[in-house]
């Protein structure tokens, strides 16, 4: 007695041959050695939209309203787990960042959507450091700094950061923050 469901259909396509004419996409999320950093060239959007912004949630990440934080404020976080020595050469710019994304002028949405996916191709590039740059907010006086208290409250919540901490004065100090990412294993 012969199984006819176990036999392969004549009519039934090889999947290999479905995809021999596929070609990788090519993308410019994650950008390798200290080389350039994505950079959003309009540098006129508008900061009151991005504070008005509908809440959306993306990858768990919300435009809720966050805890403000000041714009010389140092930001300082560590998952359980991460060692005092590793906190220590990551604050001092010892661990070098491998992928870069500046999140300035963007909107709250934009900025999100954007941090997420770059964090999510650091780690699948295994990257272990990355810059994020979010800006102090200094280009519009009396402004708080709206971006980095949103950056500050999203890397928290994302599975992949391990830990992050201010710059150095090199890489942008407290508008800029080293990411340690989690490494696949």
């Amino acid at each position: 007695m012969s199984d006819t469901k176990n036999s392969p259909d004549e009519t039934t396509p090889n999947f290999s041959d479905l995809m021999a004419d596929v070609k990788p996409l090519n993308h410019d999320r994650v950008t390798r050695s200290n080389g350039p950093i994505r950079k959003n060239r309009s540098k006129a959007l508008h900061r009151d939209a991005a504070s008005e912004e509908i809440e959306q949630v993306i990858d768990g990440l919300s435009s809720e309203a966050v805890e403000i934080v000041e714009s010389e404020e140092e930001l300082l976080f560590a998952a359980p787990g991460v060692q005092i020595r590793v906190m220590k050469r990551l604050r001092k710019g010892h661990i070098p960042w491998e992928a870069g994304i500046d999140l300035h002028g963007m909107t709250i949405d934009t900025a999100r959507d954007e941090l997420s996916h770059f964090i999510r191709d650091a780690q699948r590039n295994s990257c272990r450091a990355v810059l994020v740059v979010h800006g102090k907010a200094f280009s519009q006086s009396g402004q708080k700094p709206i971006l980095k208290s949103y950056v500050n409250d999203w890397l928290r919540q994302l599975p992949q950061v391990l830990a992050f901490c201010s710059a150095q004065a090199r890489d942008g100090g407290t508008g800029a923050l080293y990411v340690l990412i989690k490494q696949n294993r």
